[in-house]
């Protein structure tokens, strides 16, 4: 499929497996023993140039935890250059002072996960003592900057409090608050192997992901379905390959068009309420579903 037949609009940019935390649902199976990865400063350069190049619109820096990737500044520097525009998914508990200030200068926008209004809660989930005070602390702060910022509410365990966490968020001035369910990949599908059922359908549309080591995938949740790797190949002859034209073959085999509704998403910055999600939420529907699934609306 030639890149007019598929335009490439946005990418996820996961420049480390580094993490603080270490949550049980982590689709990325990131962790503090994570690593940086094989992908040189200069790799991602090269990459992010070829995404503009190719008509990309965004993207979004995440890991593992990207605060801790000692050169984001320069990416997000070069992204805008380039004129990408820019969004970093933090769990908002690092951010050195030289990070606010690229934030500002370079119009980033950011996301973050928050999972209770009561900080036990959310610390059992991170598994990180003074995560939720810390992360709290960094939302009031990049608000009070003008930094835009989104979050999500991802119900994980039994009593934690999705609703209370959604109110915290939008009383402390958060516009876009969406929620969303552990999804069966990572450290989240228990061991489980990860199956293309378990997609949205809409993978590799406009979109992909590029890991820590160089390998491209059809969206952040797909990466046992590889496409390439930049590190080998240029993005252009990646994602006009005949292994691109294959894992679509192999997506549309198994879910057609895609999930047409979805729980308000978390992980796209481009998307509203009633995107795609995956078919393992269960109740996709969200005028009808329950739980976290109607966050946004009822918050």
């Amino acid at each position: 499929m030639t890149l007019a037949e598929n335009p490439l609009k946005f990418a996820w940019l996961e420049v480390t497996g580094l993490c603080n935390e270490l949550c049980d649902h982590c689709y990325a199976d990131s962790s503090p023993k994570g690593t940086h990865g094989t992908m040189t400063v200069r790799d991602w350069l090269r990459v992010i140039s070829e995404l503009a190049d190719m008509g990309a619109l965004d993207v979004q820096f995440i890991g593992g935890e990207p605060t801790l990737y000692p050169s984001l500044p320069a990416l997000i520097r070069h992204a805008r250059t380039v004129g990408l525009g820019v969004e970093v998914f933090s769990n908002m508990t690092h951010i050195r002072a030289e990070l606010w200030d690229v934030f500002r200068e370079c119009e980033v926008k950011l996301a973050t996960s928050y999972y209770s209004d009561n900080a036990e809660d959310h610390d059992a989930v991170t598994k990180l003592r003074g995560s939720h005070k810390r992360t709290r602390a960094n939302i009031e702060k990049a608000l009070s900057l003008g930094i835009p910022l989104r979050g999500g509410v991802v119900a994980v365990r039994p009593g934690q409090r999705v609703h209370e966490a959604a109110q915290d968020l939008l009383a402390l001035g958060v516009e876009q608050v969406g929620g969303d369910r552990t999804r069966a990949f990572g450290r989240g599908s228990r061991g489980a192997a990860p199956t293309i059922a378990d997609l949205c359908g809409h993978c590799a549309h406009e979109k992909c992901a590029i890991g820590p080591t160089g390998d491209v995938w059809p969206c952040v949740l797909g990466r046992f379905l590889k496409i390439g790797n930049v590190q080998e190949s240029p993005m252009p002859d990646i994602w006009g390959g005949l292994r691109m034209g294959e894992v679509l073959a192999d997506i549309r085999a198994v879910l057609g068009d895609g999930a047409q509704f979805c729980t308000p998403p978390q992980f796209l910055p481009m998307c509203g309420p009633c995107s795609p999600c995956v078919p393992s939420v269960g109740h996709c529907d969200p005028r009808e579903a329950d739980g976290a699934a109607t966050i946004a609306a009822t918050a």
